[in-house]
């Protein structure tokens, strides 16, 4: 059976937070410490879709990974800049599954209307940093041991990634729950999923 992209819903929280976990409570890619609930998860993908896309990779009923675009910062005048993340569940990783998200993600943000994504990545992290430039993202920066987890300093380095041309007076972006379930949406979800090697 194929892989299938669309928009998370409150009962993708707990595998959501299982894959989520693994990466809190291991690694230093996040810097949160302690992992969320299911209803804390829950919370966050209900308050995302609000405005800006969170997206599942399932294949079988089982969830292989998924995306989300946050906020860049809170002010007003960053509404246009999102800051993407994508995590794969452990046994679908290198199979493409990431690329396939970003790959849908960047196309619904860019519907929406969104012109910026900028990544933060714990360095060193070669395969995140690799799949980020693969899509066009430029390193713009780093910050240096900005956070310290797992008993040691980390650096974070940023990364830029113009997702479509800048207007001269933009509108602000259209929210999620505003775009049309028919149309343009069913495609940019679907945009994705061939690049999944089942």
């Amino acid at each position: 059976m194929a892989c299938r992209i669309r928009l998370a819903r409150a009962s993708d929280a707990e595998p959501i937070r299982v894959i989520y976990e693994a990466v809190v409570t291991a690694t230093a890619i996040t810097f949160e410490l302690d992992p969320p609930t299911t209803g804390q998860m829950a919370g966050r993908i209900a308050e995302t879709l609000e405005q800006r896309p969170w997206l599942v990779c399932e294949e079988a009923g089982a969830l292989l990974g998924y995306a989300h675009a946050g906020r860049h910062r809170a002010r007003a005048a960053y509404q246009w800049s999102v800051e993407p993340s994508v995590y794969v569940s452990e046994a679908a990783r290198r199979k493409g599954v990431g690329r396939a998200l970003y790959k849908s993600l960047f196309e619904v943000l860019t519907l929406q209307g969104f012109c910026n994504a900028y990544a933060g990545i714990t360095l060193p992290n070669p395969a995140s940093v690799a799949l980020h430039e693969s899509f066009g993202f430029e390193r713009i920066g780093v910050y240096r041991a900005v956070g310290f987890k797992l008993g040691a300093w980390h650096d974070v380095g940023w990364w830029a990634l113009e997702l479509r041309q800048r207007p001269a007076d933009p509108p602000p972006p259209i929210q999620l729950r505003d775009l049309p379930r028919s149309g343009q949406l069913p495609e940019a979800l679907a945009s994705g999923e061939s690049h999944v090697r089942v």
